[in-house]
């Protein structure tokens, strides 16, 4: 006897079995790719120029270094050190007096064609009224104390004068004696053999380039710059 199948029930589907339901599947190769291998040429290339980009960076915005070819500083610089400049600090602050700074030409000393950077000491501030008196320097009327020269300043000058105290080069001096908003008043170390503000006039802020903080060479000198002034 034939029996008839029994007929499906549509509310409940045969279960199909599936397989791996719920199984991650992944394209990726089953072997780790080869490494890329760089050219030497083009790292060593790459590294060279990260290199001289930083220093570029560096001694453009931070500090570099610079050489003393003169004596205008002695006894605190001697010719052929090598000092670090700070870049940077005059970007939040303004020179104070005793700085050591090193600044660019002058519009008077780039009329007598000087090119080169100068290196010098900060004396007078805005404001300040200075004078040279029987070689002694005051700034508004009180005595600076300089613990860092050799021998006195031989000439006697003053803000207050008409002009600067040089046969050669006279600079006129404002008129009410006073160095103006923005510049400073500069000298040399060696008062008697620098070529410094009582000869061509005032720094402008914009002219500095930094501040000088520590010598590097020679090994046997080096750290800061010593003496530091002592009417600080």
């Amino acid at each position: 006897m034939d029996y008839e199948q029994p007929p499906s029930d549509s509310k409940h589907p045969p279960e199909v079995e599936t397989s791996s339901e719920y199984e991650e599947v992944s394209d990726a190769p089953t072997t780790a790719p080869e490494p890329k291998v760089e050219n030497p040429w083009a790292e060593t290339i790459k590294t060279i120029g990260l290199s001289v980009l930083l220093a570029f960076g560096i001694r453009t915005f931070v500090a570099e270094a610079r050489y003393i070819p003169s004596g205008s500083m002695l006894p605190t610089l001697q010719i052929n050190d090598r000092l670090i400049i700070d870049k940077v600090s005059y970007l939040f602050s303004d020179p104070v007096r005793g700085d050591v700074v090193v600044f660019n030409p002058t519009a008077q000393l780039e009329k007598e064609k000087y090119k080169d950077a100068f290196i010098k000491r900060v004396i007078g501030l805005p404001g300040d009224r200075v004078a040279v008196k029987g070689g002694k320097v005051y700034v508004n009327g009180k005595l600076l104390s300089e613990n860092y020269l050799d021998e006195p300043p031989a000439k006697d000058w003053s803000t207050n004068d008409r002009y600067a105290s040089d046969e050669l080069y006279k600079v006129p001096w404002p008129t009410d004696g006073i160095i103006p908003k923005g510049q400073y008043l500069v000298l040399g170390d060696n008062r008697n053999n620098s070529y410094d503000s009582h000869y061509w006039g005032f720094v402008p802020k914009d002219k500095i380039v930094g501040k000088a903080v520590v010598r590097f060479w020679p090994i046997d000198r080096a750290g800061g710059i010593d003496p530091q002034p002592d009417y600080r």
